[in-house]
């Protein structure tokens, strides 16, 4: 029905034709990150009843993100009218967010051309059965899924056979030598020359290196390009045997690192030299500029998502089931299936007592051999003059598929160009920032009347965006039990906050 590369294609071309330079690096010396929802319909059975098993889908881009960058705990407001995290992934969820109170409005005018059909419950929808959507990444998500093993003879190999595949680091991810103090490189360099690297080709096609250490170890994995030569990998028969039943006692020298920091009170990194520097599957927060933020790693937020869906707590005040993604796909950088399954899957896959209509998904995990124009490595290697400074981009891109300006870019959580004097004016804020949703959610409920209202908008009286969050019952409860099962130490915004109108 649709690969891998076909999305992380669709994405790309949307990035590159559909949008202005407003906001893009400039490529001879900025880099970003993209990241993307994409609707994928079926047609629907009678259409096609001769072929009930290769049924046609149409493949849209209905939200897109762009951005690396977040604000400090310092420049929060409790107006609700700034960005706190723009990085990609949360740029590109708010879109679809704004997407799908569009696409709500729609079905409450009983408009046949959006996504949702009525529920079973009075102010309820649901999604069409033939619509899912794919989430896309140009990159690993930020947190525990960007910790992934990694050997320095390896990375080596790997610019060779991928042209710098493994060159560099994702947005939030550094060389694995980046943290290391003289003496710590020192012993890794002793450490990696003392290993015997093989190379061996899995049943896949694909190439692995492996270090003959005492300690199982994931396989990253390289697929052959151009005219590589099978042949030229030799390795013992023990060896083979050992790549044929994954069992091979090996381990990685070092591991990428993220630069997302362990929450406040919880466990902390051990930060010792080699694939022992980081604590896997802890929450991570996102690193500011000298001040921490409060804005949980995209990791972190992917595995709430898994569980809660994208929609977010206002409109599941209208929906019958959550809005889950079907599929996240991470372009061609630095990825471990296995780092990605552990982030957003199984740390919360053992959550049980779930109210009705939500649960621990079991989402398709993939990667696209295609890289994004404007990622780091990317750039890096398009570089004419090499003693230019590589920064990242500090616009941030928001577009989503609704009839009304459609575009929005920021910089540091504004709207970009907003000066200090204007901070706080309408024309400053951002088309997805908490204050504008909020009040597009209100007109929304403001136009049906109370005996067609859900539930839980019935004759109720709410005035603050937290009191809306808050009135949303089984989302809520979601949550809480969520938190207390799988994710204990997330950080929450203090109800000051929310508590805007």
């Amino acid at each position: 029905m649709w690969s891998a590369d076909e999305i992380a294609e669709l994405c790309y071309e949307h990035y590159r034709t559909r949008l202005p330079k407003q906001g893009k690096p400039d490529p001879d010396r900025e880099w970003t990150s993209l990241a993307a929802v994409v609707k994928v319909e079926s047609a629907a059975q009678r259409e096609v009843p001769d072929r009930p098993r290769n049924l046609q889908v149409t493949k849209e881009v209905v939200a897109l993100g762009t951005g690396t960058k977040c604000i400090g705990q310092n420049k929060m407001r409790k107006t609700g009218d700034i960005l706190n995290d723009s990085h990609a992934e949360t740029i590109a969820k708010r879109s679809f967010q704004r997407y799908l109170l569009h696409q709500m409005c729609l079905a409450v005018s009983y408009q046949q051309c959006g996504i949702f059909i009525p529920g079973t419950e009075t102010g309820k929808w649901k999604l069409k059965p033939n619509i899912i959507f794919v989430f896309f990444s140009s990159h690993t998500p930020c947190g525990d899924a960007s910790i992934i093993p990694i050997s320095e003879p390896e990375n080596q190999l790997s610019k060779s056979m991928n042209g710098a595949d493994a060159a560099g680091q994702s947005t939030q991810c550094s060389s694995n030598h980046d943290h290391l103090g003289f003496e710590d490189k020192k012993k890794l360099e002793k450490r990696s020359s003392n290993c015997i690297i093989k190379r061996m080709k899995n049943n896949d096609g694909g190439w692995f290196s492996m270090i003959t250490e005492d300690l199982p170890v994931q396989q990253v994995f390289v697929k052959p390009e151009g005219n590589a030569n099978p042949k030229s990998c030799k390795c013992s028969a023990q060896m083979q045997a050992a790549s044929e039943t994954g069992l091979s006692r090996l381990k990685a020298v070092d591991v990428y690192r993220t630069g997302a920091k362990c929450v406040p009170g919880e466990l902390d990194d051990a930060r010792v030299p080699g694939i022992g520097y980081h604590r896997v599957g802890l929450l991570r927060v996102k690193p500011g500029r000298g001040v921490r933020t409060c804005s949980m790693s995209c990791s972190d937020k992917l595995a709430r998502w898994n569980v809660l869906g994208c929609q977010g707590a206002l409109l599941m005040h209208f929906l019958q089931y959550p809005v889950y993604l079907s599929a996240i796909i991470v372009g061609k950088c630095p990825y471990s299936q296995e780092a990605m399954r552990r982030a957003i899957i199984e740390r919360c896959q053992h959550v049980s007592f779930l109210p009705d209509g939500f649960l621990t998904q079991e989402v398709k995990l993939m990667q696209s051999e295609l890289r994004f124009e404007h990622s780091r490595q990317a750039v890096q290697e398009g570089q004419t003059n090499s003693k230019t400074k590589l920064v990242p981009c500090s616009a941030a891109i928001s577009w989503s598929a609704v009839p009304e300006q459609p575009l929005d870019v920021t910089s540091d959580g504004f709207r970009q160009g907003t000066t200090k004097k204007r901070i706080g004016s309408h024309q400053s804020r951002s088309k997805i920032c908490k204050v504008e949703f909020f009040h597009a959610f209100q007109k929304l409920v403001t136009g049906i009347s109370q005996e067609n209202l859900p539930d839980t908008l019935r004759m109720k009286t709410l005035k603050t965006y937290w009191d809306y969050k808050e009135a949303a019952s089984s989302y809520q409860e979601a949550w809480k039990v969520l938190r207390s099962q799988a994710l204990l130490g997330w950080v929450k915004n203090a109800q000051e906050y929310l508590d805007f109108t």
